[in-house]
Parts: structure tokens; C-alpha cells; sequence
């Protein structure tokens, strides 16, 4: 080429170097559409997303009577009266058992259901997974009527188990399609080479499978805990005492009948929001993936 461009020979247009500029004018039908076009709609989106928190955290940090825009000079008097008045340290204690709870209890279950459904085959296996499909058409609302009389017999009533148990129930379906979904994405030649090897279902599943499925459990986990943290209906059915209460319901006991304190408000808000943008930043990763295989794979 040297040579070439030295004794003044032209060379074909596909020889000669392009520059970013010509690259840019030369992009093809199948090279993608420009950044801005891609950047341009997901600022949009991110901002009509976080605009909401913003003003939420304006009013929980800025004075009462204040109309600025940005939260200065900062008070922690709005955060101060609904943790300690208005008993949301307590609130945000029960929640965080429920919360807990519901993830031990459904992960557990899902996992045993959803390794049945992907590595056995049984007569009625088809109609029960149907059957777990059309359970989520059902409102949770339509269940409270026998709910609460099973918990009354079952002495339940006020107690955090009952929302638990209710909370686990209606996340079970779901999770175990997600995670018969995951373990039929492993390969069965696996374990079958951990029971060559002398190892047992159960010790092949804890050494072979489990290991495989973290994101999964993951997944299902963060739902289940997600989900019950902020279900508002079991726990104001079945919670009447107020150190019983969970954040949701905490959260409405601000609303007045006549009056609203839109500050102490947005403080629950914030208070309720914490935790899960928390889970969320460090499980992002394991969720993403988790979840699109439950979702394509089996």
C-alpha cells in the first residue's frame, strides 16, 4: 500500500483507510442504529423512573413549610417521629421476619417441587403444572375469607406466621415453575456421573445441582422476599395488634382522614424502600441470570 500511494497509483475504495468520521456515514443496514437512539430513549425512561424517589426523598428531608427543590437545609425530624412514634422500628422488624421467612419457606419447597418436575416423570405431571399456572389467576383477595378461618382454628390470628404462611402459598406456584425450568437447564449426565461414582440422589443433588443453582435460588428468593415485603392485604387482615403490624400497614395508619403528613410519609417511604434497593444492587447479577433461565430453559 506504501508503495502504491507513493508512485500516485489510486487504490479501490475498499483499500484505502477509513476514518471514524467515514465509518460513521458508511454504517450499514445491519451495523445498529446510532447511540443516541438508544441512550436518548433510556435517559427518558430513567428519569421518569427516578424522579418519583427523588421527591419522595425531598419530602422526607426537607423542613416542614419549605417549598425548595433541593433538600437543604436536610432534617431527620420527619425520619425521627415515624421510627420512633410511630413505631416503625417495630414495623420494620416484623417485616423483615415475614420477609425472611417467606424466602426460607418458599425456597425450600420450590426446590424440592421443581426437582420433581424436571427430573421425574409421573402420571398427572402435566395437569398439576396447569394447575400451578391457572393459581395465578387467582386474587389473593378471593382467599382471605378461608384463610382467616383456618388461622383462627389453627389459633393464628396476630400472629406473623399466619402472613408467612399466606405470603409462601401464593409465591410457591410461580417458584416452582422457575426452578423446574432451571434444573432441567443442568444436565442430567451430571449426576448420573456423581452416582457412578458411588454417590447417593440426595448427596449427588447437595454436591452436583445445588452448586448449579444459585442464581435460581437467587431469583426466586429475592421475589419471595420482595413480594411479601410489600403485600399490604394478609398483613392487615390477620395482623390487628399494632407491634404485630408490618411497614405496609404502618404506612397507611399515616393517611388521616382529614389530613395527610406528607412528610412523615415520604420517611416510611423511604424507610420501606431502603432495604429493597439494597437487596437489589447486590443480587442484580445472580437475578438477571436466574431468572432468564428459569424462563427459556425446560
Amino acid at each position: 500500500m506504501t508503495t502504491a500511494l507513493a508512485e500516485g497509483v489510486a487504490l479501490p475504495p475498499a483499500a484505502l483507510p477509513q476514518t471514524r468520521k467515514s465509518r460513521r456515514r458508511g454504517r450499514g443496514p445491519t451495523d445498529g442504529p446510532p447511540r443516541w437512539q438508544i441512550y436518548l430513549p433510556l435517559g427518558l425512561y430513567l428519569l421518569f423512573t427516578l424522579v418519583p424517589f427523588y421527591w419522595m426523598l425531598l419530602f422526607a428531608l426537607r423542613p416542614d413549610g419549605s417549598t425548595s427543590l433541593v433538600p437543604w437545609p436536610v432534617t431527620g425530624a420527619h425520619l425521627d417521629k415515624v421510627w420512633n412514634d410511630r413505631s416503625f422500628g417495630t414495623f420494620f422488624v416484623n417485616s423483615m421476619l415475614v420477609g425472611a421467612g417467606t424466602l426460607v419457606f418458599t425456597t425450600v419447597v420450590a426446590l424440592s417441587g421443581g426437582y420433581a418436575l424436571a427430573r421425574f416423570r409421573f402420571k398427572g405431571r402435566t395437569a398439576f403444572l396447569i394447575a400451578l399456572l391457572c393459581s395465578q389467576f387467582i386474587p389473593g383477595a378471593l382467599m382471605l375469607v378461608p384463610l382467616f378461618q383456618i388461622f383462627r382454628h389453627l389459633q393464628l390470628i396476630n400472629s406473623l406466621w399466619s402472613v408467612v404462611i399466606s405470603e409462601t402459598v401464593f409465591q410457591l406456584p410461580l417458584s416452582v415453575i422457575l426452578l423446574s425450568g432451571f434444573i432441567k437447564g443442568i444436565p442430567e449426565a451430571l449426576e448420573e456421573a456423581a452416582w457412578v461414582d458411588g454417590c447417593t440422589r440426595m448427596r449427588a443433588f447437595r454436591a452436583v445441582v445445588l452448586p448449579m443453582l444459585r442464581p435460581g435460588l437467587v431469583a426466586v428468593g429475592s421475589f419471595a422476599f420482595v413480594h411479601s415485603w410489600n403485600h399490604f392485604l394478609f398483613a392487615l387482615m390477620f395482623l390487628s395488634e399494632q407491634d404485630k403490624q408490618t411497614i405496609p400497614v404502618g404506612l397507611n395508619t399515616l393517611i388521616g382522614a382529614d389530613s395527610v403528613d406528607l412528610g412523615a410519609l415520604a420517611a416510611g417511604g423511604v424507610i420501606a424502600a431502603v432495604p429493597v434497593v439494597i437487596v437489589f444492587a447486590f443480587i442484580q447479577k445472580w437475578l438477571i441470570t436466574g431468572f432468564s433461565a428459569g424462563a427459556v430453559k425446560g
